[in-house]
């Protein structure tokens, strides 16, 4: 299965604060909030959710294609993606303009703060996905992750016309797009990923109930961080596929990308929804436990291990020919 991975394109600035956000917050005067943490730890990484979830998908032996746009200072970045394996042929670099930026300070029960710079990829909604498709000889699927309003509804238009499955993944950017925008963004999605929070405020947008918007795609997939995944569809009850525990959490950042590029994976090896989502849950996991996005080491024998405990040696089995 050839996947393109469209979505944003990033430099991570990760923080943690030692202290409890809420401490510093006043209920009546949060109009007003004028406040500076003292963090005691930085660390710089690359991310962004479109090249996260690729460098994920890269690591479990798929050769996905990143859509997105990146600036000028790409060189480097670029250059480790494709050596873990990524397409970065399909990469808008902007001639002006930097690479986006996430900043995100974490305090010590892993609440966050964040602000996203987009910087170039303010110009993603200049690549034509015709013209990837027709560089790769076609593609299998699209992920719609977050990226610029324009280029996630760009793409979709073009994916539909081009008859090329989409997986709609909105997330953070449900808070800019309005309800016109949301409900083409998930109409005839053949896979639709939310997390708990955003499953609501899409059923806000879009003024559909949970039910309307079933009827429209195929799987939604639901992560709900330590509570695990719900599988849903318009026919049948949902599954629900249990978190793998994690030894200790080392930053959240990025634990969603991982659970995406897993369960997209097990997909393209033909695993069933609820096998592929239990990779998704331990690849998340992994990633969990790591610092940064794209930090991880992904050993197949500690996978299949995680897998084995978690949800038994025939899950594990039936993963394992595909790690090898």
């Amino acid at each position: 299965m050839r996947i393109a991975v469209s979505g944003s394109i990033a430099t991570d600035h990760l923080m943690v604060f030692p202290g409890l956000f809420a401490d510093q917050l006043i209920a009546e005067e949060v109009r007003h909030v004028s406040l500076s943490f003292l963090a005691d730890r930085l660390d710089v990484r690359q991310g962004g959710v479109g090249a996260n979830i690729a460098f994920g998908l890269a690591r479990l032996g798929l050769r996905p294609v990143l859509v997105g746009a990146a600036g000028v200072d790409f060189g480097p970045y670029g250059a480790r993606l494709r050596e873990a394996g990524v397409d970065t042929d399909s990469v808008r670099v902007s001639p002006s303009l930097h690479t986006a930026r996430f900043v995100c300070t974490t305090d010590r029960e892993e609440n966050q703060i964040a602000t996203f710079y987009a910087g170039a990829m303010a110009e993603a909604g200049l690549i034509d996905l015709a013209d990837v498709q027709q560089r790769v000889d076609g593609l299998d699927l699209i992920i719609v992750g977050a990226d610029a309003p324009e280029a996630m509804l760009r793409h979709t238009a073009t994916a539909h016309a081009l008859g090329i499955p989409v997986a709609a993944d909105p997330s953070q950017q449900l808070a800019l797009l309005d309800g016109e925008q949301t409900r083409r963004l998930i109409t005839g999605a053949r896979l639709l990923f939310t997390n708990e929070y955003e499953s609501a405020l899409l059923r806000r947008r879009t003024g559909w109930s949970e039910a309307e918007i079933l009827a429209r795609t195929g799987t939604w997939i639901v992560t709900r961080g330590a509570g695990g995944v719900s599988l849903m569809t318009a026919h049948g009850a949902p599954r629900h596929v249990p978190a793998v525990p994690a030894d200790r959490v080392a930053d959240p950042t990025g634990g969603g990308d991982a659970f995406r590029a897993g369960f997209l994976a097990g997909l393209s090896w033909d695993l069933s929804h609820e096998r592929a989502a239990q990779l998704g849950c331990a690849l998340a996991t992994v990633v969990l436990e790591s610092v940064g996005t794209q930090e991880y080491k992904l050993l197949p024998a500690e996978l299949l291990a995680r897998v084995d405990r978690c949800y038994g040696r025939r899950a594990a089995r039936e993963i394992e020919p595909w790690l090898g």
